[in-house]
């Protein structure tokens, strides 16, 4: 089965990580190809480098209309069985761009989806239209948490066009032996400039306001208050990993808060699970997330959690994640809990249920018999359509 997958862009994000994950994982006998509209970035470079081909369509905004016959062309040219499509703007061009190609089995992922918010920004009367239009195009569309599909269901989407297939994660690129891990901390830390003996406060995402990196940036300082009187030698530090338009501001409120020197920004990188050896705790404080694979990352690396949302626990028994936390979204709760974790010292914890549960072989194995499912309902619709026009035919004649 030939299939492609249609992305808004491939920085280093959830979701475009996620997809990067998929194809990876996805049973041989899909043939996955990518198309995206716009930045291809490091997760462009890792599909290539797994030998996956990926389409740049050049799109230059999102009212750039041109993108629309390139990607139609290309869905026509590829002969596709089937295309999927991932994030706001390839939802809203890659359904029309599927049925003008003739192709009518469309699924889209819905990663980023919450009541007033798609994607971090405001769901207006617009918006919303669009998003329901566009998803009448389609044949599914995939939630990736009961919160997910719960939204979907609130804004009149029926409940036999969605499909519930949870994020996945590659437990076993985690699982590091005790040495390695010790090795690898070391090392990264050296590179990255951070002290062999400090204790580190980590958070993945994109440096965006919903993530409240910002909450971060003042328990880290309240931290530092209380060492300087504070038997437990190691010093806190905090450890943001991605990129985005709030950099420059946590920088001038950790400089504005004397903690500058303690705060380090990666950036956009591609070796999250290598980074997270350098963390002592990881630290999630947003108040709304679709699935939360950051905590489950965290998890898997056999660190404690300390979140504020996160579905993809919610939908499990409480004692799937023993290392995992939920905290208030306030400074003074992230305080208490951080400065108890450094007075009590942290090592690896073991991987818990939650994270076998969301094994990405398994969650791919449920996105292929999807796929199947797709193609089975829509050839018996297609012969349904077929033998009534035979009628048609007969009846005339």
């Amino acid at each position: 089965m030939r299939v492609l997958h249609v992305i808004t862009g491939l920085a280093s994000g959830g979701a475009e990580r996620q997809l990067e994950l998929m194809v990876r994982h996805l049973p041989p006998r899909y043939e996955c190809e990518v198309a995206t509209l716009t930045n291809p970035g490091s997760v462009a470079e890792a599909l290539r480098a797994d030998g996956v081909t990926v389409h740049d369509l050049r799109m230059r905004g999102n009212r750039d209309l041109g993108v629309l016959p390139r990607l139609t062309g290309l869905i026509r040219q590829g002969r596709y069985d089937l295309v999927h499509t991932h994030l706001y703007r390839a939802m809203l061009y890659g359904r029309l761009a599927a049925r003008l190609a003739g192709v009518r089995r469309v699924l889209a992922t819905e990663h980023s989806l919450h009541a007033t918010v798609i994607e971090g920004r405001p769901v207006t009367r617009g918006v919303k239209s669009l998003y329901l239009g566009a998803e009448r195009l389609g044949t599914t569309t995939v939630a990736v948490s009961r919160q997910v599909a719960a939204t979907l269901a609130d804004w009149g989407v029926p409940d036999h066009r969605v499909a519930l297939v949870p994020n996945g994660i590659d437990a076993a690129r985690y699982a590091l032996p005790a040495a390695s891990r010790l090795a690898l901390r070391e090392d990264l830390r050296g590179e990255l400039g951070l002290p062999q003996d400090a204790w580190v406060i980590g958070a993945v995402g994109r440096l965006v306001p919903g993530k409240r990196f910002d909450l971060l940036v003042t328990v880290l300082a309240e931290l530092t208050r209380r060492a300087a009187g504070d038997p437990v030698p190691q010093e806190p530090w905090l450890l943001l990993v991605g990129a985005g338009p709030e950099r420059d501001a946590l920088l001038r409120q950790a400089a504005a808060l004397g903690v500058r020197h303690r705060v380090l920004l990666t950036g956009e990188r591609g070796d999250v699970p290598e980074l997270l050896t350098t963390m002592d705790v990881l630290a999630a404080p947003s108040a709304e997330e679709t699935f939360g694979l950051t905590v489950l990352e965290g998890l898997a690396a056999g660190l404690p959690v300390r979140h504020s949302a996160c579905p993809a626990l919610d939908d499990l028994p409480p004692d799937a994640a023993p290392g995992a936390v939920r905290l208030p979204q306030t400074a003074a709760a992230y305080t208490a809990a951080l400065h108890d974790l450094r007075s009590r010292g942290t090592s690896p914890l073991p991987v818990p249920d939650a994270v076998r549960h969301y094994d990405i072989a398994a969650i791919a194995e449920r996105l292929g018999s999807l796929y199947e499912q797709v193609l089975r309902a829509q050839g018996r619709e297609e012969l349904r359509v077929g033998e009534q026009q035979h009628v048609q035919l007969a009846r005339r004649t």
